[in-house]
């Protein structure tokens, strides 16, 4: 049943598509990042749905006749070099057939996030996919949180198999991304009743985030927290839903995890941290030995064999830093670590022009909201291999998107014409501007 449910509302939801392709970026981002299909037990988990929405979001989109202009900054120049870069190390890879695989992963990836850039042409669009995102991995924290409660910590939270998210690492680095997501939609709220509903989301995916019982999900959390509560625009609400999260985790996690939580301390004593340091040695060894890395999926004996300190403990490499490194080589690794840098530059620019100007508020809210995700990503990353994940990507573009739509681009909409057109937050309710800036 559940089958049937999810194919058919997929199915369904593809007429609206071709006439209103923006539409099809917000599917595929719930197919990516939700990924409803793998919860079904059925014919419909294999189904490939993000390729379907795709293809139909591309011929919708090059038979529209919407203006198809790309942004071309020097965020999108950079990341258009890094895929460029990562085709070319692919050739050079130490096991083709695996490193073709991932890269008919990433390059599809990339593609969508290029077409975000397309697509979605006004705030409208890209509000409701700010929503689509934090629901996605709403939805996982929600139920996780409430599991995690009721069972008292003593069981994993795990995201849907097969996917990025499926351990429960990499589901802890997610939810980490996805609280400053749902914080900014909490701040643009006016509803009592959705903003006490996005509340308790923070909360019981920050509970969720806990009780996946990551140590890296632990150091992303503590790292993001700190940020949020310094670049929230109201410190007392944003720590009073922290305390609350904190309580509410202090009371239901078992010694257990505080044991497992504890030996980040005595990492020395750890046969799986001292394995992750011995793959990031292989990763710097293998940078240094070759211009182009070791391609994707080099991660084998062979490799480590030729490479690491420790030639028999072979593990995976457990870091975006030392993931990038090792596939891409040191080229690789400057343009992903560039990426970042100029992320966060341009986060600032969108804070420091927009911050005072009210009708412009929500732009510095969403920059400064990603800012937190992207240190949460950066900081759990060090310990997770999810160096090509979509979201951080996305993020960027996001980011590139606010700053055309707040006028802080120079080819961008001028404010005053974009706060003409922006009496459109959420379409059922027809919220104007004023009201968009209001919000603890």
């Amino acid at each position: 049943m559940r089958d049937l449910f999810i194919t058919g509302l997929i199915f369904g939801l593809l007429p609206f598509v071709f006439k209103r392709p923006w539409l099809g970026i917000l599917l595929w981002s719930w197919l990516g990042y939700m990924n409803p299909h793998r919860l079904a037990w059925g014919f419909a988990y294999n189904l490939p749905f993000s390729m379907i929405v795709g293809l139909v979001t591309i011929v919708a989109f090059m038979a529209s006749k919407e203006k198809k202009e790309m942004p071309w900054t020097r965020e999108t120049v950079v990341l258009l070099i890094f895929i460029g870069w990562m085709l070319f190390t692919t050739f050079f890879a130490f096991y083709p057939d695996s490193a073709w695989l991932q890269w008919d992963k990433v390059w599809k990836i990339q593609l969508m996030i290029f077409l975000t850039a397309l697509i979605i042409t006004d705030r409208h669009k890209l509000h409701w996919m700010i929503w689509v995102i934090a629901l996605s991995f709403g939805f996982y924290g929600v139920k996780g949180g409430i599991f995690t409660i009721l069972n008292g910590g003593a069981y994993r939270v795990q995201g849907p198999g097969e996917t990025f998210i499926a351990g429960n690492n990499e589901l802890a680095l997610a939810l980490v991304m996805a609280i400053p997501l749902i914080r900014y939609l909490h701040l643009q709220e006016t509803r009592k009743w959705v903003r006490i509903g996005l509340a308790s989301a923070m909360v019981l995916t920050s509970v969720a985030t806990v009780g996946s019982q990551s140590r890296g999900g632990l150091v992303a959390m503590l790292a993001m927290g700190l940020f949020l509560w310094l670049k929230s625009r109201n410190k007392i609400v944003t720590g009073i839903y922290m305390a609350i999260a904190v309580g509410i985790m202090a009371s239901v996690m078992p010694q257990e995890w505080y044991d497992r939580m504890n030996t980040i301390n005595t990492y020395q004593e750890d046969q799986s941290a001292q394995g992750r340091i011995n793959a990031w040695h292989t990763a710097f060894n293998v940078a240094k030995d070759r211009i182009t890395g070791g391609g994707f999926e080099m991660w084998r004996p062979p490799v480590f064999r030729q490479y690491a300190p420790d030639p028999f403990n072979v593990r995976d490499v457990h870091s975006i830093y030392f993931e990038i490194m090792g596939e891409q080589g040191f080229i690789g690794f400057g343009l992903f670590m560039l990426l970042g840098v100029m992320a966060w530059i341009r986060a600032q620019q969108i804070i420091t022009r927009c911050r005072h100007d009210p009708d412009r508020k929500w732009a510095s809210d969403l920059a400064a909201m990603i800012q937190v995700s992207l240190v949460g990503y950066a900081a759990g990353g060090a310990f997770l291999g999810m160096g090509y994940f979509d979201l951080p990507y996305h993020l960027m573009i996001v980011l590139v998107l606010t700053a055309k739509f707040s006028g802080v681009l120079d080819s961008a909409v001028p404010a005053a014409n974009q706060a003409a057109s922006g009496r459109f937050l959420h379409p059922s309710s027809q919220f104007h501007q004023a009201r968009i800036g209001s919000g603890s």
